[in-house]
């Protein structure tokens, strides 16, 4: 339990899709300190035992749950919600923290390239946080955070969940982490907060397009600032985004052209053969850990008419 928290939203009370015509899991004061209990992204679908059968049956209606909604007193449209980023607590089972990455057919950079499902179970502990082993070759970093946080839509209706968006949503920005402070901009009468899709660790870009999947209890205090005229999410860190991996430094890839999109594949798709060359991994092996743990960045966006995105990868999980 939280003894400085205000309010409990507890595992049954999420959602799937923005709508807001949800109605409040809670309804609070500016300032307030609230405890979620958030699932994974599969909602549970994909556990400890699940194997790469599992992936393959996944229903999509019930991906992406999200804990709340949170009517906060007083929000109006234009005002934006302060996020404290407190904490992320693993949730115990059988004394681990349990993750789960996966290659889901149709998603993720190089969906056309790996076209069959694929899944990696990961066990961890969840009090020290050290490294998640990979079996004898790789041990990453963790580094907790909420994938999907944010404000209900002004549109009527149900929305996906999947699609980031202007209120926040499916951000999966890693350095949303405990200790950053989140802006999100307001656009229904008291804001409509939701917050979930936890993962214990994830590369910038998340390029298979899952994480370390994990559920967490998070721990957030919601704040008001009122007329703040926000267009999009903004977020302040307390300090270096990028230290827990740059021990060992990098082995980089690039993609030169005048798509970035295409530009970022070849980058990825660069790294992939680097390290089933130089690691003996199968392709989408190393595709599901560059997800967990390399970083895809632009380098160039200028000297047109050609673009340079580079993929960053952690030496330091080999060593």
């Amino acid at each position: 339990m939280c003894k400085a928290c205000d309010y409990t939203i507890h595992g049954a009370q999420h959602h799937f899709g923005w709508d807001n015509s949800i109605v409040p899991a809670e309804r609070v004061a500016p300032g307030s300190t609230i405890l979620f209990h958030c699932h994974d992204s599969s909602a549970g679908q994909l556990g400890p035992s699940s194997t790469v059968a599992d992936v393959a049956t996944l229903d999509f209606g019930k991906i992406n749950p999200v804990s709340g909604p949170i009517w906060i007193d007083g929000a109006e449209p234009g005002d934006a919600v302060k996020v404290t980023i407190d904490s992320f607590a693993p949730r115990h089972h059988d004394g681990k923290g349990f993750g789960w990455t996966a290659n889901i057919p149709g998603f993720g950079l190089l969906a056309d390239q790996f076209t069959d499902p694929a899944l990696i179970v990961w066990s961890y502990d969840p009090d020290s946080l050290a490294p998640a082993l990979w079996g004898s070759q790789a041990a990453i970093p963790l580094k907790p955070f909420a994938g999907t946080i944010g404000n209900a839509l002004a549109e009527p209706g149900l929305h996906s969940i999947v699609p980031p968006r202007r209120v926040g949503g499916n951000l999966d920005i890693r350095d949303l982490a405990a200790g950053t402070t989140l802006y999100l901009p307001v656009e229904v009468a008291g804001a409509l907060f939701s917050v979930g899709d936890t993962h214990a660790a994830q590369g910038d870009g998340e390029v298979c397009g899952t994480a370390i999947e994990s559920p967490m209890d998070v721990v957030l205090t919601l704040d008001l600032v009122k007329d703040a005229n926000l267009k999009t999410p903004r977020f302040t860190t307390p300090g270096p985004v990028t230290r827990h991996l740059d021990a060992k430094g990098y082995e980089a890839t690039t993609g030169i052209g005048p798509d970035l999109m295409a530009a970022a594949r070849d980058a990825v798709a660069g790294m992939v053969d680097l390290l089933c060359a130089t690691r003996g991994m199968s392709a989408v092996e190393a595709y599901m850990l560059c997800s967990t743990c390399g970083d895809l960045r632009i380098s160039e966006i200028v000297d047109q008419p050609n673009w340079v995105v580079s993929f960053y990868f952690p030496r330091c999980v080999f060593e």
